[in-house]
């Protein structure tokens, strides 16, 4: 796995995608910037029956500390309550299917 992530990170385009065997989770290439060389983030993204992201950008997570704040809030009690108030309040919405990532999956 680290040699395939070697690689991706060596010679895939920026802002690039591979799916892992892990539903929903993804990984994307992010540029260099500011000084700070390219590497690799988890994009956490719905899927559909095929595997294709149902959205058109993730909640993209550069590092742990990150994913433990993300945990964090999303495990807090009352977001069920927000959501639970957001639902009263917004119309019905139609999810549409997504596609366009790279054929190769990265075994976790």
């Amino acid at each position: 796995m680290s040699e395939k992530l070697q690689e991706f990170l060596a010679s895939g385009k920026d802002w690039a995608k591979v799916k892992t065997s892990v539903p929903s989770v993804f990984i994307q290439k992010l540029p260099s910037y500011h000084g700070q060389p390219a590497r690799l983030a988890i994009e956490i993204n719905p899927v559909d029956a095929s595997g294709a992201p149902t959205k058109r950008k993730g909640l993209l997570i550069r590092d742990v500390s990150e994913y433990e704040e993300f945990k964090d809030i999303l495990n807090n009690e009352k977001m069920e309550t927000v959501f639970e108030m957001l639902n009263k309040v917004n119309p019905p919405t139609q999810k549409k299917q997504r596609g366009g990532l790279e054929d190769d999956i990265i075994d976790i």
